[in-house]
């Protein structure tokens, strides 16, 4: 039997409902239990899935979860390199555009980093990125929106990100219930995740590969 030629997750289009949590970013414990659970569709293209990744919503904005493990070599994070570092970018659309190639100002590039920051290299790193080769940008955010936390395990690391509402352009759950999503987890020795499709197809900067996230209501896991 011959092989595809297209990856098999590239023939769908993926949505999903993200789970509502309030509050969002509770000083303590996390609030996205299992049920906020993003299933890894990039398992049906045969690949690795090393990270464990989690979302919710609420009115006040985004928040997300990463925990990934199996590593055996420290992460490299440097808060003046983002993009050559390991950790968890996010690409949002406010409006889920499915039928444009290029990114418009609805569109958002997120990077959050385990460490990297400080002068001991040590404190987690949030940060708003352009998005490649977009028709139109989101507004510039604020230093100090995104919030971040991390906690480093023997065998990789656990990190939280809040996105607050104010740091999305066009954010409105009640007339925009859809979200266009995308993530990739970048780490050195483990390789690269994504939600849907792989690093073979430009989904960094076509807003027309990103998956559907559905702002679903349910207020307690089920």
């Amino acid at each position: 039997m011959s092989e595809s030629l297209l990856a098999p997750t590239f023939l769908f289009r993926f949505a999903a409902p993200l789970a509502f949590r309030d509050p969002l970013w509770p000083a303590k414990k996390t609030a996205l239990d299992d049920a906020c659970r993003l299933l890894p569709f990039g398992e049906l293209d045969g690949r690795r899935m090393f990270a464990d990744v989690r979302a919710a919503w609420c009115e006040a904005g985004l928040a997300f979860s990463v925990r990934v493990e199996g590593k055996r070599q420290a992460t490299w994070c440097r808060e003046a390199r983002l993009e050559d570092s390991d950790g968890l970018a996010v690409w949002i659309d406010t409006r889920d555009t499915q039928t444009v190639h290029r990114a418009t100002r609805f569109c958002h590039r997120f990077m959050f980093l385990p460490s990297g920051g400080g002068r001991q290299l040590a404190e987690p790193v949030a940060d708003q990125l352009l998005v490649d080769r977009a028709r139109e940008n989101a507004r510039p955010i604020r230093p100090g929106i995104l919030q971040v936390r991390s906690e480093k395990r023997v065998d990789g690391y656990v990190m939280e990100a809040l996105i607050p509402a104010e740091a999305l352009t066009g954010w409105g759950p009640s007339d925009h219930p859809r979200l266009g999503f995308a993530y990739a987890i970048y780490d050195r020795e483990l390789g690269v995740q994504t939600y849907t499709i792989g690093t073979e197809f430009p989904f960094e900067s076509d807003p027309s590969l990103w998956a559907t996230l559905e702002l679903a209501r349910d207020k307690k896991p089920r």
